[in-house]
């Protein structure tokens, strides 16, 4: 093997432990990406790692039917996470395929568990690559159970509309600190205005080396994301409490609308993101740890926005190994604990005061089902519908808006897609 591709092994044995820990479900592929084995490796090769990764997670039910039509049993872990890799390099990141295959052989020797099986790595890849990329059919890329649910939520067509964003890398969203300059900012990141404020940028590499970040004139922040902050139309000097806050994108957009903003999440190392994304944007928030459902705590607020812990399916775009990872019963059980916490915001309501109630899922269940459940036994609660007149200013677009008022924001719905949220907006009325 060549000097050069030797060189490429370390990155491709990363990305080898972050599919294993995206599809094993051990913490999932962003821890493994923040352990010292992954960390210490160089920016390039981290970002080669993660590339790899993501490219056999974003293609992997076509990668996999093509594999097992040429296995006649499953391999062990580690030989099937190869011949996925290889094909994944061939087929997605345009990787020689000579490349493909040789490294896959060479690390498949580099381990006792894959030593046994270098000449079926071999075989398979050399035969494999031999034909055409496998056709990304929409119904392929997201597994199985779950795809089932989307074609009984939204129709088959929509199913397909949704899954085939699947398979496409997307762009980054940042949230502009309200007073930015952002004529200059647009300029400098070569950015792309949405509607409601949102730039949109094909720029890669490190983030925190873009201009504006040490100045703190924005933050990461997918576009659909951004919308349910903009639904509770906070004033200068309301008080508001951010349930489940962390990683902070929302807290950082209430913060700069002048709100008196409670950030609480029962996460102590993810409100340290938080705490950090605030110091550089020169926002403030009071930051709490603990159990959004069980907080000590008297204080009453003017608005309240929860983004319930969910199945984060909608998160695909970024995140495809939560399709993976997910499992059909995590939805009914994470839906008993958004019960829980949305009347704990309720409880925790001024009268006449908004509650926005959000999901990154795009199932049912811990959507729409939840708005009915919760009207149905909370009589002090009325849902406020949402208009199409908020449309510009919270920028969310208009085919997201339910005949209902609430909001289902689909990956599809926006040109260059988001990410999958679900939105509703209550109002405390008197019992």
């Amino acid at each position: 093997m060549t000097q050069e591709l030797n060189d490429g092994l370390p990155a491709r044995e990363a990305a080898l432990t972050l599919i294993d820990a995206a599809l094993s479900r051990r913490g999932g592929l962003d821890e493994a990406a923040s352990a010292n084995g992954f960390r210490f490796l160089e920016p390039r090769e981290r970002a080669f790692a993660r590339a790899l990764a993501m490219a056999v997670l974003r293609h992997l039910g076509p990668i996999d039917r093509a594999l097992t039509a040429r296995l006649q049993k499953a391999p062990p872990d580690r030989v099937m996470h190869l011949l996925r890799l290889g094909a994944a390099q061939a087929f997605y990141l345009e990787v020689p395929a000579f490349a493909a295959v040789a490294t896959s052989v060479e690390l498949a020797g580099a381990n006792k568990t894959s030593r046994p099986f270098k000449g079926l790595v071999n075989a398979v890849l050399r035969g494999l690559l031999r034909d055409a990329p496998p056709t990304d059919d929409p119904s392929l890329l997201a597994p199985p159970w779950l795809y089932a649910r989307w074609v009984s939520a939204f129709g088959e067509a929509t199913a397909r509309e949704i899954a085939g964003q699947i398979a496409i890398e997307p762009a980054t969203d940042l949230s502009a600190k309200p007073g930015a300059d952002l004529t200059s900012l647009i300029a400098a990141l070569e950015a792309e205005a949405l509607p409601g404020g949102t730039l949109r940028l094909r720029r890669k590499g490190d983030v925190a080396a873009w201009p504006g970040f040490e100045d703190g004139g924005w933050w990461v922040q997918d576009a659909a994301a951004a919308v349910p902050a903009r639904l509770l139309d906070v004033q200068s000097g309301q008080s508001v409490l951010d349930l489940c806050a962390a990683p902070g994108g929302k807290t950082l957009q209430l913060a700069a609308a002048g709100a008196q903003v409670v950030a609480l999440d029962r996460s102590a190392a993810r409100l340290k993101r938080l705490s950090e994304n605030l110091t550089r944007t020169r926002l403030t928030a009071e930051i709490v740890a603990a159990d959004a459902g069980a907080w000590d705590d008297e204080r009453t607020f003017d608005a309240i926005l929860l983004d319930a812990p969910c199945s984060a399916t909608g998160t695909f775009r970024r995140h495809p190994d939560v399709l993976w990872a997910a499992r059909p019963g995590d939805v009914a059980s994470l839906a008993g604990v958004q019960a829980r916490i949305l009347d704990a915001a309720a409880d925790r309501l001024k009268p006449g005061g908004r509650l926005v109630y959000c999901v990154c899922s795009l199932e049912p269940e811990e959507g729409e089902a939840q708005v009915e459940a919760f009207l149905a036994r909370r009589k002090d609660m009325a849902l406020e519908p949402i208009t199409a007149a908020e449309a510009p200013s919270a920028g969310f677009p208009q085919a997201s808006l339910t005949p209902r008022g609430t909001l289902r924001l689909l990956p599809h719905h926006r040109d260059d897609g988001q990410d999958g949220f679900f939105a509703a907006r209550f109002r405390k009325v008197t019992a």
